[in-house]
């Protein structure tokens, strides 16, 4: 995917958290990535021309398209991402090989339930909070619940019979005052589970009081100078205040599920498609269709839900979706969900299908405005130049060399009045010798189309020389020759006073400087001339090091090469002592180096 493909598509990138996925032209996933905004995250990759890792550019290179899942936290980002690294394994991405799922609060369902952090989910009732994807403030978050509600931590089993028996002593966390000693009676089981209705109220959320209390507590501290512990309540404060509760993408109580939801406009409907195994969601999709008639949503979504379950291979026991709707199933159970998890994966999916549409109609009204915008221009052009036609597809010649040497020139090719780079063309003059730019014009201009009609391929409407009368009439030479002169319009644009000359015609045309059929012609010549120089630059620089430095007796071109690449130019090489040489290419081939520029340094001084 180029800079240009991204373009085309940058200004419908949302600036919300999303997971992206790079695909290559296999239709292979090969790299999953997080971002706390697309938008920014996406141009990253194609703004920096240079990136400093060569496996980011090598990444970049091989991606064919990309696609982008919004999801409402930066932390349900990390969580989807993580996921899709798991399923997919791409090439690009670091490998998580240890398989380790994500960190939950557990309260067990037993007499006096413990609360604990856990990796592993059981059926067994009892209630999970998380996930969580920072262990470190997940074991803050359990201690500040400790230290407001002295929990139990042994794993007895208090039943009412063993506690009347005394089978139990009270251990070292009842003298610390992290426990009261339910397993000696000390705590009644109403009491202690009151704390544990408090804290099922904090974890899902609901710790507006303790905030106030802990915001107190900070307050008292200070005022007391007692910095330290202020400090400290801080921290457990902001952990708190961070904490997420609950992921739209990873869910404990949720198991397999395929979620769907719909968006319409007058020609089109898409569905979007969410399908989560064991909880979380693994894949994302949206399918668009041509509406045909005025079909009713749920008439979509009854034909789209088995196409995409029939593509993914989902044998789903439940399909959640926005409305009631029959798809042939009787052992899949339909879900219309108005709150809880399911309606959170509902609306997510909503969100995504949404801004699909929405990113859709975004591309459709700026494709108009791009169409608009060309066809004025080439209509003006088409005017300004006197044409009978529009003039769609424009290629423009210049030439460079310097004092005669390396004559080359080059082709540029607009189309729409945008530049069409991978059509560009250079060309090594063959059978001029010396500075004849008359007779390089007519060699490239009569090669150039001499190939295009051997090739069947199709020619301009306009062909622009960046010259004067002279290099007009030097190409038009090669386009009577092929007898193109009938086919195609051709003009030079003389630099001084921006005169445009037509054939056989003494008198040019002067187009309004402020025209819009000007610039793009001054954009071509101006386009054609870099092309021009920098190929020119290129073919010095490498006659430059062949003649300097191969034609040293017995130094030949990958010695010359090695000596370039450690060095950087011949100058620095110059400057070398044999050791300093010898380093790099030998005794021998040092010796050479050496002794040739040492006695060219002794000639040029005398």
């Amino acid at each position: 995917m180029t800079t240009e493909d991204y373009k085309k598509v940058s200004a419908s990138i949302p600036s919300d958290p999303g997971v992206y996925r790079f695909w290559d032209d296999k239709e292979t996933i090969i790299y999953v990535g997080k971002a706390k905004n697309l938008k920014k995250r996406l141009s990253s990759y194609f703004g920096n021309k240079k990136h400093a890792s060569n496996k980011t550019r090598t990444m970049v290179r091989n991606a064919a398209h990309f696609e982008f899942t919004i999801v409402d936290t930066e932390t349900d980002a990390l969580l989807l991402e993580n996921t899709l690294i798991k399923k997919y394994q791409p090439r690009y991405n670091v490998m998580l090989k240890d398989g380790k799922s994500y960190s939950y609060i557990v309260i067990k369902k037993e007499r006096f339930p413990r609360v604990f952090i856990t990796r592993n989910i059981f059926k067994d009732g009892s209630t999970y909070f998380g996930p969580y994807t920072s262990k470190y403030r997940l074991k803050i978050i359990l201690e500040l619940i400790k230290s407001l509600f002295p929990l139990r931590t042994c794993n007895f089993n208090l039943s009412e019979d063993n506690i009347k028996k005394g089978k139990f002593k009270v251990c070292l966390e009842y003298h610390i005052k992290n426990c009261i000693g339910p397993c000696e009676g000390l705590e009644t089981e109403e009491s202690y589970n009151e704390k544990i209705s408090q804290i099922k109220n904090m974890l899902k959320g609901n710790f507006a009081a303790v905030k106030a209390h802990f915001k107190n507590q900070m307050k008292t501290y200070a005022e007391n100078l007692d910095f330290e512990k202020a400090q400290g309540l801080k921290e457990k404060l902001t952990a708190f205040e961070d904490y997420q509760g609950k992921s739209t993408v990873v869910s404990n109580t949720i198991r397999d599920v395929d979620v769907f939801s719909i968006a319409t406009d007058e020609k089109s409907a898409y569905v979007n498609y969410l399908k989560v195994i064991n909880g979380a969601i693994i894949n994302t999709f949206t399918v668009e269709m041509v509406k045909n008639l005025d079909e009713e949503q749920e008439d979509l979504l009854s034909f789209t839900i088995p196409f995409l379950r029939e593509k993914f291979n989902s044998i789903a026991p439940e399909i959640i979706v926005p409305m009631d709707v029959k798809i042939g199933e009787n052992e899949t159970t339909i879900t219309v969900p108005q709150r809880g998890e399911k309606r959170s994966l509902l609306e997510l999916s909503e969100k995504n299908v949404t801004y699909f549409l929405l990113q859709k109609k975004k591309e459709a009204i700026n494709n108009i405005k791009k169409q608009t915008s060309s066809e004025r221009i080439l209509n003006t052009m088409k005017s300004d130049l006197r044409l009978n036609f529009l003039p769609i597809h424009i290629e423009c010649f210049d030439n460079s060399n310097m004092q005669g040497s390396h004559p080359v020139a080059s082709c540029v090719v607009f189309k729409n009045t945008k530049p069409s780079k991978k059509d560009y063309r250079h060309f090594n003059i063959k059978t001029v010798v010396g500075p004849d730019d008359f007779a390089s014009m007519e060699e490239v201009v009569f090669r150039r189309y001499r190939r295009l009609l051997e090739e069947d391929e199709p020619l301009p409407q306009l062909i622009i020389v960046d010259g004067g009368k002279g290099q007009l009439s030097s190409a038009m030479k090669s386009i009577k020759k092929l007898g193109l002169e009938n086919k195609i319009v051709v003009v030079g644009i003389a630099k001084r006073l921006e005169e445009i000359f037509f054939p056989e015609d003494p008198i040019p045309i002067y187009i309004d400087k402020k025209s819009e059929s000007l610039k793009v012609i001054q954009n071509l010549r101006n386009e054609a001339h870099r092309f021009a120089i920098t190929f020119h630059r290129n073919k010095r620089s490498q006659n430059f090091t062949k003649s300097e430095l191969t034609e040293i007796k017995g130094i030949g071109q990958k010695t010359a090469d090695k000596l370039l690449s450690a060095f950087g130019s011949v100058k620095k090489i110059k400057a070398l002592t044999h050791a300093e040489l010898y380093k790099e290419v030998g005794h021998a081939n040092a010796k050479k180096v050496f002794e040739y520029f040492k006695k060219k340094i002794t000639e040029e001084e005398e």
